[in-house]
């Protein structure tokens, strides 16, 4: 889980000159997005661990959505 408050461990493990993309639960298509990562990434031989941790995630946003709300249209 990576929150603002728990800190996320990958910018740590990203090169300075890395570049970065974040998304947020507020972005009402963030966990579609998720989910369609991790189904790609599974395809392409990705750690089942790693597709399980962004499944998570993705209901993670929904169940924040279905709190908190979006701040973008569907």
């Amino acid at each position: 889980m990576s929150t603002k408050r728990i800190g996320i461990p990958e910018y740590d493990k990203a090169a300075p000159d890395e570049e970065l993309f974040v998304l947020r639960a507020q972005d009402s298509f963030a966990p579609e997005v998720v989910l369609l990562w991790a189904q790609t990434a599974k395809m392409r031989g990705c750690p089942q661990q790693k597709v399980e941790d962004a499944r998570r995630a993705a209901a993670r946003m929904r169940a924040w959505q279905e709190i908190n709300g979006s701040k973008l249209p569907d």
